[in-house]
């Protein structure tokens, strides 16, 4: 890729290990939650929320260095196009790109957060924005809409909504996702099962699993795969049932719907249609299928960004989710904030607006990492892989609803991973464990 940097400016890429592809976009990380609320409202940092700073563009000679967080290795190049289109307009305005494997990403930020050493600008997600919003962590993007350097209305309201808190917007969405089935026509090849072809049912789901994983039990290979992604898996077949996650300050997890799609991943483990709990906690199902061992893996249209330059990439295709009750997929979508107690506060929110127009969104769709959120760009992503059919994402907007997420949305998904795996391991009832999680879960959002 050319360089458009002065010789002076540069970008540095600290902390982009090996590692595999985020398989966890949505679910906030187990150790964040109440240490960061505890740390944050014990030093008064609500007024940074309150009385965001007066915002004025750059002037394009501002000089200034400034670090911006993520967590995918997987959109660094789409990134680097970002930022060397951002510097042709502010080329003394020098950025260093920290790429933190999503594992280590919230453990990481808290600790920032805690210390107001954030970076200046960096991705948070759905479950995260009310918790460090709450805490005056994050500036406002009120300043840059009024000026009109960002507009909401080119975004899907339901992404805006996700992080306005308390009538006050914080994030800018970068991308959004939904949930598809990505295949590896070779395994089906194998185990000579046919690839589904239109709508399909839960029952015509857990079949084509079952028989794939029954044919290649030699091979150690699988059809389907389930595990603790909410986002991709179990949020999805809740959806499906007619359940909820959470409905008006309250866990949906007592009810009888909500119980049937949790027993969907039960019964495909059951049935050896999947690894079990255990394989799937020491190797998750995004991994299974990189691997070349798994037929199905219920992915986000991020995963695309995985493929890329590998073997599978000319031998996937993208199916929908099976129908339950209903057909359903959980959209959700990250979005870049700014810390509110940056030093460089001007440049960073200079960076904030320029990843928002639709020319840097343009630029995401056409490198094929994500489905960028600004209207009109995401048709390029389905062009980045042709013969994948992932037009699948997109026709998926259609029956999508927003990701289920709270103030403080760490405290019950701790619990949930805590909890389902016994249910998924069939150690204890569906039905138990469910009651069990509700019941701790309406404890967790009381206090919020």
């Amino acid at each position: 890729m050319r360089n458009m940097f002065p010789s002076a400016v540069r970008r540095t890429f600290a902390g982009h290990v090996p590692g595999r592809p985020p398989a966890r976009r949505a679910s906030a990380g187990v150790a964040l939650g109440v240490g960061l609320a505890l740390a944050a409202s014990g030093c008064g940092s609500n007024a940074a929320s309150d009385e965001p700073a007066e915002y004025a563009a750059p002037d394009k000679d501002l000089s200034a260095s400034i670090t911006y967080g993520v967590w995918d290795k997987n959109q660094v190049d789409a990134i680097e196009e970002n930022i060397d289109a951002f510097n042709e307009e502010y080329p003394n305005i020098e950025v260093t790109v920290n790429v933190t494997p999503y594992a280590e990403y919230w453990t990481k930020l808290q600790t920032q957060a805690s210390s107001d050493t954030l970076p200046d600008l960096f991705w948070i997600n759905g479950p995260n924005i009310g918790l460090y919003a709450s805490n005056g962590k994050l500036e406002p993007i009120t300043g840059a809409v009024e000026a009109g350097d960002i507009d909401p209305a080119n975004y899907p309201e339901a992404l805006v909504d996700l992080y306005t808190i308390d009538d006050v917007q914080y994030g800018v969405p970068k991308d959004m996702d939904t949930i598809g089935i990505w295949a590896n026509k070779a395994l089906f090849e194998k185990a000579g099962v046919e690839l589904p072809s239109g709508d399909w049912t839960w029952d015509e789901f857990q079949k084509t699993a079952t028989d794939i994983s029954t044919a290649l039990a030699a091979d150690g290979e699988y059809g389907g795969a389930g595990g603790m992604d909410g986002q991709t898996t179990y949020y999805n077949t809740i959806l499906q049932a007619g359940g909820t996650v959470i409905e008006d300050g309250k866990s949906g997890y007592a009810s009888p719907e909500t119980q049937a799609g949790l027993q969907f991943w039960t019964d495909l483990i059951a049935s050896g249609g999947s690894p079990n709990i255990q394989q799937l906690t020491d190797t998750t199902a995004d991994q299974w299928f990189t691997s070349g061992k798994l037929a199905m893996y219920w992915g986000g249209s991020w995963f695309r960004s995985a493929l890329t330059d590998t073997e599978l990439e000319e031998n996937v295709v993208v199916l929908p989710l099976p129908q339950g009750e209903k057909q359903a997929t959980v959209i959700h979508g990250l979005a870049n904030v700014v810390s509110a107690a940056s030093k460089e506060k001007q440049a960073a929110q200079a960076l904030q607006a320029f990843l928002a127009s639709k020319d840097a969104q343009q630029q995401q769709g056409d490198a094929g990492a994500v489905i960028p959120a600004f209207e009109g760009t995401q048709s390029a992503f389905t062009g980045s892989m042709p013969n994948a059919n992932l037009q699948i994402f997109l026709d998926a907007l259609d029956y999508a609803q927003p990701l289920p997420v709270s103030k403080n949305s760490a405290a019950w998904n701790a619990l949930e991973t805590d909890l389902l795996p016994q249910a998924f391991s069939g150690a204890q009832p569906v039905e138990k464990i469910s009651a069990d999680l509700a019941s701790q879960m309406d404890a967790a959002l009381a206090e919020e």
